[in-house]
């Protein structure tokens, strides 16, 4: 949500904001997901006719070779609620793209 409100390439900037806002709001606990490509409804209709390239670009670049779901960023969305002692990181959530050169 956090990075909804920063401009495009102010994204970079969000562990910094996540680690900062963290220390400053102690003891509520503050944590960011970054998503990489999701597989939604809403990719789909962005998409559209190139959707099902980017999947199977996805499935044969990813490590996990598989496409990240809706249900992959719940889990982890859920383990930061209930897991108390996590605060101020920034969580990607992208299949491991950011580790593709």
């Amino acid at each position: 949500m956090l990075e909804s409100l920063l401009p495009a390439d102010g994204a970079a900037a969000l562990p910094a904001i996540t680690a900062n806002a963290a220390l400053e709001l102690a003891p509520v606990r503050v944590n960011a997901i970054a998503a990489g490509f999701v597989d939604t409804p809403l990719s789909a209709r962005l998409l559209g006719d190139e959707l099902e390239h980017r999947r199977a670009e996805l499935r044969a670049t990813l490590p996990i070779r598989r496409v990240v779901g809706p249900s992959d960023v719940a889990a982890l969305a859920r383990h930061l609620m209930t897991n108390t002692a996590l605060t101020g990181a920034t969580y990607d959530i992208d299949g491991g793209q950011q580790l593709i050169p």
